[in-house]
């Protein structure tokens, strides 16, 4: 509310820049030779009280100034009624413009360029994250430098390891559940973070390694949420849209009340549904990415091979994304994919048009825009 104020301040300095000066009469064209013509009368008069010059001659002068004096003043006055009408037409016309066209010019400006859907956020929440990203990031470098000593403590590598998913450090935290499990032991839990993990490394795209940690965390706790999930998403990319949907629809049956996944899960299913309809295990999809044998081929080439096939891939997800914008799991991964092959200018502008697209929807825009913050991709 405070930022809408201070733009309507802003635009009634800028009307009342316009209209001031119109608001003033312009200068008598005529007012300086009559000045001149007064002024030519007193002088003569001033030199005949000096005995400068004689009666006659006085007078003489006199007449002739006061001719003059005569013929400038209705010049004037003719030139000031001529005018008079189209000036005072011109400036109530350019007043009229102003008033008008500066406001509806800085609000169609503000919504083509500004982001007037976007909740305000107060300085003291935003220093408030700053600051705990600081306290955070101090906290990493101390277990960094702890697990630096001692590389086997397993607790220390399973505690930093959610904080670098949370970082964003995708990489890092696959190495450090890697380590934790290594030294802790395989769980459901420790399997299921490891290959969420991974998944988190590649774009999104649960890969051969990422769904062996889900089978076995599976074989762990054949309950487990995540692991679950993530053999959906598997699935799903593979091409197998019915046993993804299946798969989702059992843990929506199973979920507790108030579960914080089942929104998750939900659009999941509704994501690649046909318009006005349910999901169908029939229905055809777009895309869904590579698959798990997909990526088992590009672990397989060589170096210069893979730079290829991937980007081939994310080529391929961005060109989906121009034909359906509204899937924001896509704009999300082609980000996270540009960010990743170093691409900066290519992200940022996939972030412009994915507000583009997702403009009537405040949730997705919300994800859109913390990822671009996490990413590191403003400006």
């Amino acid at each position: 509310m405070t930022l809408w104020f201070v733009f309507a301040l802003m635009t009634a300095a800028a009307i009342f820049a316009v209209l001031w000066p119109l608001s003033r009469r312009g200068a008598d064209p005529g007012g300086s030779d009559i000045a001149v013509y007064r002024d030519q009368l007193d002088e003569i008069t001033r030199d005949r009280s000096a005995g400068l010059i004689g009666v006659p001659e006085a007078e003489a002068a006199k007449v002739e100034v006061s001719r003059r004096l005569l013929a400038a003043a209705d010049a004037a006055d003719a030139e000031k009624s001529a005018r008079a009408t189209p000036s005072l037409w011109r400036r109530r016309s350019t007043a009229i413009a102003g008033f008008v066209l500066l406001p509806a010019g800085a609000v169609a400006l503000y919504l083509a360029l500004g982001s007037p859907q976007m909740p305000g956020e107060p300085l003291a929440a935003r220093q408030s994250a700053v600051n705990e990203n600081r306290a955070i990031e101090a906290l990493v470098a101390q277990v960094e430098k702890h697990i630096e000593n001692n590389p086997n403590d397993g607790r220390a590598w399973e505690l930093v390891a959610p904080v670098y998913m949370r970082l964003g450090r995708f990489n890092d935290a696959v190495t450090a559940w890697r380590h934790a499990i290594r030294l802790n032991g395989s769980n459901a839990s420790h399997e299921a973070d490891y290959g969420e993990a991974l998944a988190a490394a590649s774009n999104g795209v649960v890969t051969v390694e990422a769904k062996a940690a889900f089978d076995r965390a599976i074989a762990h706790d054949g309950q487990n949420v995540m692991a679950r999930f993530y053999l959906g998403m598997a699935a799903d990319q593979d091409g197998r849209r019915a046993e993804a949907e299946a798969m989702w629809r059992e843990l929506l049956a199973k979920a507790p009340p108030g579960a914080p996944w089942v929104e998750v899960v939900r659009h999941a299913l509704e994501r690649k549904a046909p318009a006005g309809g349910a999901p169908s295990a029939s229905a055809p999809t777009a895309a869904p990415g590579p698959s798990a044998a997909d990526v088992a081929a590009v672990a397989q080439m060589a170096p210069d091979d893979q730079k290829q096939m991937i980007a081939g891939m994310v080529s391929r997800l961005a060109e989906r994304l121009k034909q359906d914008g509204s899937d924001v799991e896509g704009w999300l991964r082609l980000l996270r994919a540009y960010k990743v092959t170093g691409e900066r200018d290519k992200a940022q502008a996939a972030a412009a048009d994915a507000r583009r697209a997702l403009a009537g929807d405040p949730d997705k825009l919300r994800r859109i825009d913390d990822l671009v913050k996490e990413l590191g991709l403003q400006g």
